[in-house]
């Protein structure tokens, strides 16, 4: 019997059909959802070129403190994100840090305050395909250390902690967020556990800034809130900040 030809998409395949192929992306990756959340980026990094995109994410270089740093808006959701982690690790990136936001699962932390996630519990859909049910998210350590000493030379309060990671937006029900909430989770989003589980196999450490957008226990809506906005940039700031700290 003959062997069947089979056809599997590797990350290197993405890469190519982005138009970047053996051109190489810097050491250190800084990502968003949203694209807007990269306008910061646009202002602070020199020179930023357009490496390639894929659907509706792009991927840029740039020049900052002399490194050379990509950035790019890399998935709104955990399948999406993982496969631009998967990207981003075969283009050479060995720190990711993701600039995102969260809902808050504890009173004391309020719209505009900032998370940095040690952290996530993985109730989503993709790692399963990467790694057994038991198998734990985490935060790299080095990474964390970097983001607490970035946000604490720049005066920035924040808050340390787990992320509860889910697809499901629309099925936190308040039986599970109060569960969460009693387990001391932080935050609840819906990306921490896809990137932290393949930064993790990909030998690559990642870390995770969130500003807090809304609190799911008290019910506060902040998305167009300053505090939030100015959170937004705050994060942005750190991530930077943390750069000029990896060596």
């Amino acid at each position: 019997m003959k062997n069947k030809k089979t056809f599997h998409i590797t990350a290197e395949d993405c890469l190519n059909s982005m138009g970047i192929g053996d051109r190489r992306l810097g050491k250190y990756m800084i990502f968003s959802g949203p694209r807007e959340r990269l306008n910061p980026l646009y202002d602070s990094i020199e020179n930023p070129e357009l490496m390639g995109s894929y659907l509706d994410y792009e991927i840029y270089n740039g020049q900052f403190e002399g490194k050379t740093v990509s950035f790019g808006n890399g998935g709104l959701y955990a399948a999406d994100c993982a496969i631009m982690g998967e990207i981003y690790c075969a283009g050479g990136v060995e720190h990711m840090i993701r600039v995102g936001s969260c809902g808050s699962l504890q009173k004391n932390i309020a719209v505009g305050d900032i998370i940095i996630v040690t952290g996530a519990i993985r109730d989503e859909g993709t790692t399963p395909n990467y790694v057994p049910d038991r198998f734990p998210a985490v935060a790299d350590v080095n990474m964390v250390n970097v983001l607490i000493k970035a946000a604490e030379s720049l005066n920035v309060p924040y808050h340390l902690g787990l992320s509860w990671t889910t697809d499901a937006l629309l099925r936190e029900t308040r039986e599970l967020i109060d569960h969460m909430s009693e387990l001391g989770v932080k935050a609840t989003d819906m990306i921490s556990s896809s990137i932290l589980t393949i930064a993790h196999l990909k030998f690559r450490q990642a870390g995770i800034i969130l500003a807090v957008s809304d609190n799911m226990i008290t019910g506060e809506l902040g998305f167009l809130s300053p505090r939030f906005k100015a959170a937004e940039e705050n994060i942005t700031k750190i991530a930077l900040e943390a750069v000029k700290l990896l060596p």
